[in-house]
């Protein structure tokens, strides 16, 4: 692990300079432990002017024992060539390089601390430089855990008398060009570890920068308000036009709200993590007392202690098990774990002995009477990470009250964690940021160019956890059409190269979105852009639980909100792009109006879609009457006292994105319908032979030609669902109880009716 420490936000004073002096006469190496060379290097080589930043490890120990076999680097951010330092042979990723190497330039700094031997141009661009995310890229969320957290803890709480610092880890890796900064503020352990199970997803969308307050260091919460917030500003007038990120948990959220308030016209993006300006109300506030009076012998068992109330155990354990293993699996791997997990929680009593953790109380007391105070002041974006089994602070009343009293301030729940959120089995940190649509790289969102690609592990989970109940419902059949007209079993007919423009029916409640991604994602590794809603972007759709769910995994998996720029923005980056030209009159039809289009009179995409020369390919969609029995439309709601003004009301606070359409599309009120499940029987896709639009960009300008090409892909449109209706009679695996008895007996691919 690297330490970059950086005169960034430093107030030089004696002692620093002489500590700093101090560094710059002596190198002391730690042992090679797991891999891993920890290592000091001098802080002081050159002005003010220049800001430096140095691989170093929290340990300042002078052994002669020790080897001195290190790699170190020294950075110049302000814009000056990197120096290695060596002594003997340095290890480069495991591997030894020789001085001579060295002294001819072998190493290269590639971003976030890390040194990569040098190779030729060519190389360099096509393996060590990434421009961009592929889809379903590895972000390596799951690999580390809280075990690795306290193995890190073990060398980085060495005293070594230095001051608060900032570093950078390894296991992040390089971003991408262009990303903005992300400073995490730890909590009340103040290693800077916290977000040790995120780093690798966080480092390709972050320069990530952790905040390190060395265990016997007693600057006050001022002192520590001031550090941060002078990196704040360097880093504002290094990228003026970039987001600053700052994640706070617990502790560190007091300071993030310290800083934004006192620096409301810098473009600051905060995520607190059970953030402890609660700490007034704490259940652990009785006990405070006794542990001051509690004699030194005993103090030993008080991280047990804390470490029990601060997090759950089993969630800890459960961080690196696959969730689709069968439960004995998963037993058995958990079985492994804690007994792994529960001795290293030794090391915590290390973390917090007896005085600094008195020291943490107070400045925890001070942090949230300073942070309260200036609420008001707060002009920063901000997303609340709440836990519902918190059991040192009471973070989901605490939630509730930050989203009132902030400006601009979202709460997303995690019901299932407990205080160490962020150390827990759950979701990516990076991943609840996109879902929020808080990733941007400029000062205003961009849906498009501010798209990350989803994960492996995003994939998985969305599509195990969060709609599995449904895959396993409608169990899925995929046809698409060929050139010569020839229907074939899966996605062989839609263009793998883009533009390409998907048009079709919108079931009820677009209950045909999750699978079509799915299988998109699966059989052939493209991401389809859906068009949705602005409701969706907005956050009046979210239910009162305020928990991470299914809007927010529709904008990690690729939808933007309906915007002609937006079309024109994914058609000319050559993207597949999901439409319903129906919208929400579609997706929320009345009783007797299904597989019925509601389409606008204008053939506005057609023409957006001549001009990229996209292929347009029409598909239909069955299987809602399938799944539910529609009993309560927009018709029967208003027709019901109260509720009736509970839809008007919803209605009134809606987005109108068709102010000057007419007819039945027009009448697009959002409402939940009343929906009686059914024994579920199977979704039928049919993608239609594609249109091609390149060479006719001329002809499809005039209106009328448009028109045409308009009123043929609704045609096709209405003869893909007249030709899943029928043949889904024919299909022997339609009901759900066929299909389970297949797949016990022969397996997972169940076959449907013969294909003309």
């Amino acid at each position: 692990m690297y330490f970059c420490r950086s005169i960034k936000g430093v107030s030089v004073s004696v002692k620093s300079i002489l500590w700093n002096f101090q560094l710059s006469l002596v190198i002391a190496v730690q042992p090679v432990n797991s891999g891993k060379i920890l290592i000091f290097i001098p802080l002081l080589f050159k002005t003010m002017a220049s800001v430096i930043n140095f691989p170093v490890s929290p340990s300042f120990v002078i052994n002669s024992q020790y080897k001195t076999s290190f790699r170190a680097r020294a950075q110049s951010v302000g814009g000056g060539d990197s120096t290695v330092l060596s002594s003997g042979s340095i290890a480069v990723n495991g591997d030894p390089v020789s001085r001579e190497k060295e002294k001819n330039g072998a190493l290269i700094d590639v971003g976030n601390g890390t040194l990569k031997p040098r190779v030729e141009k060519k190389k360099l661009v096509k393996n060590v430089i990434s421009e961009e995310l592929e889809v379903l890229w590895d972000d390596g969320y799951g690999t580390d855990s809280v075990k690795d957290y306290l193995d890190a803890a073990k060398e980085i709480i060495k005293p070594d008398g230095g001051p608060p610092r900032w570093f950078c880890p390894v296991d992040c890796g390089r971003p991408l060009k262009g990303s903005p900064t992300l400073l995490f503020l730890p909590g009340i352990d103040g290693l800077g570890l916290g977000l040790i199970l995120h780093h690798k997803p966080l480092g390709k969308a972050f320069e990530v920068r952790c905040l390190h307050i060395p265990v016997y260091d007693r600057t006050p919460f001022e002192g520590l308000v001031k550090f941060v917030e002078e990196t704040v500003r360097r880093e504002h007038a290094s990228s003026p036009e970039k987001p600053i990120y700052l994640v706070g948990d617990s502790f560190g959220g007091c300071l993030a709200l310290a800083v934004a308030a006192r620096n409301p016209t810098i473009d600051l993006i905060l995520i607190l993590s059970n953030p402890a300006t609660s700490f007034g109300r704490s259940q652990l506030q009785p006990l405070f007392p006794i542990l001051k009076a509690m004699p030194d012998e005993l103090h030993c068992a008080v991280p047990y202690l804390l470490s029990y109330v601060m997090g759950d155990p089993i969630k800890m354990a459960m961080v690196n098990i696959e969730n689709r293993l069968p439960p004995r699996i998963k037993l058995e791997q958990l079985s492994n774990n804690l007994p792994a997990l529960l001795p290293r929680l030794s090391v915590m009593s290390d973390i917090i002995p007896k005085d600094t953790l008195l020291w943490k109380l107070k400045l925890l007391k001070s942090a949230s009477a300073y942070a309260n105070s200036r609420l008001h002041a707060v002009k920063a974006e901000v997303l609340v990470l709440a836990s519902g089994k918190d059991n040192m602070l009471p973070s989901e009343d605490e939630a509730k009250r930050l989203n009132n009293s902030l400006q601009n301030c979202i709460v997303r729940n995690f019901k299932d964690n407990g205080h160490t959120l962020l150390l827990e089995e759950g979701i990516s940190l990076l991943t609840i940021i996109k879902g929020t649509c808080k990733y941007r790289r400029s000062r205003k969102l961009d849906s498009v160019a501010d798209f990350l690609p989803p994960s492996r592990q995003e994939f998985k989970y969305a599509f195990d956890q969060v709609v599995g109940l449904l895959r396993v419902a409608s169990s899925s059949v995929m046809l698409s059409t060929l050139e010569d007209g020839k229907i074939v079993k899966g996605l062989a007919g839609v263009p793998n190269e883009g533009p390409v423009l998907l048009v079709g029916y919108h079931m009820l409640l677009g209950f045909e979105l999750y699978s079509l991604v799915e299988e998109f994602l699966r059989e052939k590794n493209i991401m389809v852009h859906g068009i949705a809603h602005p409701e969706i972007f907005l956050g009046r759709l979210e239910n009162s639980s305020n928990e991470f769910g299914m809007t927010d995994w529709l904008k990690v998996m690729g939808a933007v909100p309906v915007a002609a720029r937006n079309l024109f923005k994914l058609l000319s980056t050559k993207s597949h792009v999901l439409l319903y030209p129906g919208g929400a009159r579609e997706a929320l039809h009345y009783k007797g109006e299904e597989y019925k289009l509601f389409w606008p009179e204008q053939q506005e995409f057609v023409r957006m879609a001549a001009r990229f020369g996209a292929t347009i390919v029409p598909f239909g969609a069955v299987g809602e009457d399938d799944i539910a029995d529609l009993v309560l439309d927009y018709k029967d709601l208003m027709s019901i006292p109260v509720i009736n003004d509970c839809v008007r009301e919803l209605a009134r606070d809606t987005v109108n994105i068709r102010d000057d359409t007419r007819g039945e599309v027009a009448n697009q009120a959002l409402f939940f319908p009343g929906l009686l499940p059914k024994v579920p029987g199977r979704f039928y896709y049919l993608f239609g032979k594609p249109i091609q639009t390149k060479g006719r960009e001329v002809s499809l300008k005039d209106k009328e030609n448009a028109n045409e090409l308009y009123l043929h892909i609704k045609s096709q449109v209405e003869r893909c669902l007249d030709y899943l209706l029928k043949k889904r009679e024919e299909d022997p695996y339609r009901n759900i109880i066929d299909r389970t008895a297949y797949r016990a007996v022969y397996g997972d691919e169940v076959p449907t009716f013969k294909l003309d």
